[in-house]
């Protein structure tokens, strides 16, 4: 029989560069350009609307970057979602849940973004200030977390289940997922508060090397 050589390659799979290169170049731009430290949370009103007042320009960057990566975070929740497709039986599990994970992770962090963007009104009173900075580190941050989180896990499943990813790849994307779907918990006793970032920037850049392996593919041969 004739051998005939098919590829693992998954459209839109560099969405999940775009989603981290997104995500870490307003940070970079913001810190490299605003006039005051950012302001953490339980800061008074006063201190986050100074910063939004003073740092306006940089805090739009940010929203420019979380714009880039939420469009990037969308076409990379596609790809997840063919990729487990490709897993046989029961697969469509896999698939939802790549689908609902995906789809609520980029619309909490369209919310967090607007969040920033209506922050940085100069008629804003000091405690919308507060509170719009409030939503946008609690649906950005720990909600957020829930949905990438669940991505991650049908991306390291996928990924196992179809051989497309590299198996520690694989493995560090399932790693992820636990800390990020569990992340809202960690609010409840400051010391886990950690774990909240570093979930976060594992599965940013455990998205992006997947995307990149992803888009790439490897050819396969078959009879």
């Amino acid at each position: 029989k004739e051998l005939i050589m098919t590829s693992t390659r998954v459209p839109g799979a560099l969405g999940g560069l775009f989603t981290g290169l997104g995500f870490f170049g307003g940070i970079a731009a913001a810190k490299a350009t605003e006039k005051s430290e950012y302001p953490r949370p339980g800061s008074d009103p006063e201190t986050v609307r100074k910063y939004f007042t003073e740092s306006a320009t940089s805090a739009r960057m940010s929203v420019a970057g979380l714009a880039l990566s939420t469009i990037g975070l969308a076409r990379f929740t596609a790809a997840v979602a063919r990729l487990a497709g490709r897993t046989g039986k029961g697969s469509w599990a896999l698939k939802s849940a790549a689908i609902a994970g995906g789809t609520f992770a980029v619309a909490t962090q369209a919310v967090s973004a607007m969040a920033t963007a209506a922050n940085t009104s100069p008629d804003n009173h000091p405690q919308t200030t507060a509170d719009l900075r409030q939503v946008s580190y609690v649906v950005g941050g720990p909600v957020h977390g829930v949905g990438f989180g669940l991505l991650s896990g049908a991306l390291g499943l996928a990924g196992l289940r179809t051989g497309a990813l590299p198996k520690p790849l694989a493995a560090a994307s399932l790693v992820a997922a636990p800390i990020g779907i569990l992340g809202p918990l960690a609010m409840l006793k400051k010391e886990a508060m950690m774990a909240l970032p570093i979930g976060h920037m594992l599965s940013l850049l455990v998205s992006g090397a997947s995307g990149v392996a992803l888009a790439r593919g490897v050819k396969e041969a078959t009879r």
